[in-house]
């Protein structure tokens, strides 16, 4: 079969589009092997859960997979190929369910065990994850590497970072609500949509539940598309899930230590404007100042760039709005002007002083070091104002289904 250029719905004998209960979302690529075998799991999934479903099979194959896939009774969605997360996105108009559980078509993951997920939305979950660690794998299911360290070390960077406490983050069997994934608003093309999905749940504060899962080894036959890709693969898909993770979490990390470091620079700066300070037998000078300067402002750079990244987000409801209300141009503008004017004040003091006295400074007028943080934190906060100007500029543009 050859690639189609845009999506082409195809709907198996009998069906009839509708409204469903449940959803079930499979991106496939040359899966002919597998691909048969795994909608009958998916209906007697459903038949064991007692909910009406819809199984669509999100298609790039050149193999035999989509024609199998609609004799045994799916829904099949031939895209272009673009990556696993653009497949998810591709999917989104043509979902019919209330819930939806995601996976892959390769027999990795028993969709006969669908019960799990639909009580846990029948509860009120609004993102359900599986976990293999919790469930079960089988012996040759997952490479060492991946289960004692990669997805582990993974699972607690998230965690730490968004304060969530998932079990297993990589676990391809997933599920949530409809509206829920209209909220997360997936972005990513490609392996990280995982993480993109995990991560956005924690912070948009969806209710989360786990629920065990089994994972197999590839059926006889078949080689996963990681080991398809070569060794690199799994490697670069760990890097490109860790980016996502620091991408759309700058002010988890940078926020707080940043106003730390900017408390405790301008602490240091301030407490030496007038002079060298002894307290016991230590002598803060010159040295200490300057490193008070380059804390408060690696800090104040810190503080900014969280911020801006929850404007940008948009994960938290109502920070844009606060933020934008309480630095307005103006505003920004005459405290960025202000600090900057008192920055250059100090420093020409000095300058004047450094001419009388025969282009020599017989002591070092501390002053002027605070003077040069003004200057440097003016400058910052212009920058600043306009970018936050600039993103109550920013159109969103409606995605294209194509």
């Amino acid at each position: 079969m050859t690639e189609p250029t845009s999506p082409q719905h195809l709907f198996p004998p009998g069906v009839t589009p509708g409204p469903v209960d449940l959803s079930i979302v499979i991106p496939a690529m040359n899966e002919e092997v597998t691909i048969g075998e795994f909608v009958d799991w998916c209906r007697e999934g459903l038949a064991k859960a007692g909910v009406s479903g819809q199984i669509l099979i999100v298609d790039s194959s050149t193999d035999q997979t989509p024609r199998i896939a609609v004799e045994r009774g799916a829904e099949v969605l031939c895209v272009p190929k673009r990556g696993l997360g653009r497949a998810y996105i591709d999917a989104i108009p043509f979902i019919r369910g209330k819930w939806i559980v995601m996976g892959d078509a390769d027999l990795t993951y028993d969709f006969r065990e669908l019960a799990p997920f639909v009580e846990q939305f029948r509860k009120g979950a609004e993102f359900v994850m599986g976990s293999r660690f919790h469930g079960s794998i089988e012996s040759g299911a997952m490479p060492p590497l991946h289960q004692y360290f990669g997805t582990p070390l993974t699972t607690w960077i998230l965690n730490v970072i968004y304060h969530s406490r998932y079990s297993d983050i990589h676990c391809g069997m997933r599920g949530l609500t409809a509206e829920a994934l209209q909220r997360i608003d997936l972005q990513s093309q490609s392996w990280e949509y995982a993480s993109e999905m995990v991560l956005k749940a924690a912070r948009l504060g969806l209710r989360i539940a786990e629920v065990p899962v089994k994972f197999y080894k590839d059926r006889e036959g078949r080689m996963s598309h990681h080991r398809r890709m070569g060794w690199l693969s799994p490697w670069i898909a760990g890097w490109i899930n860790l980016k996502v993770m620091l991408v759309y979490s700058p002010d988890s990390f940078l926020l707080k230590p940043g106003v730390v470091l900017l408390a405790l620079g301008l602490g240091l700066t301030l407490l030496l404007v007038g002079g060298p300070v002894q307290i016991g037998p230590i002598v803060f000078s010159l040295y200490w100042m300057l490193l008070g300067l380059t804390c408060a402002t690696l800090g104040y750079s810190c503080v900014q760039i969280g911020v801006l990244a929850r404007i940008l987000h948009r994960l938290r409801p109502g920070f844009a709005q606060r933020i934008q209300t309480l630095l307005t141009y103006n505003r920004g503008m005459i405290i960025a002007g202000s600090m900057t004017l008192l920055g250059v004040i100090l420093g020409g003091i000095l300058l004047v002083n450094y001419i009388s006295g025969g282009l020599r400074l017989s002591t070092i007028w501390h002053p002027a070091i605070f003077g040069l943080l003004l200057i440097i934190l003016g400058f910052q906060t212009f920058c600043f104002t306009l970018l936050v100007e600039m993103t109550q500029r920013v159109v969103v543009t409606p995605r294209s289904n194509v």
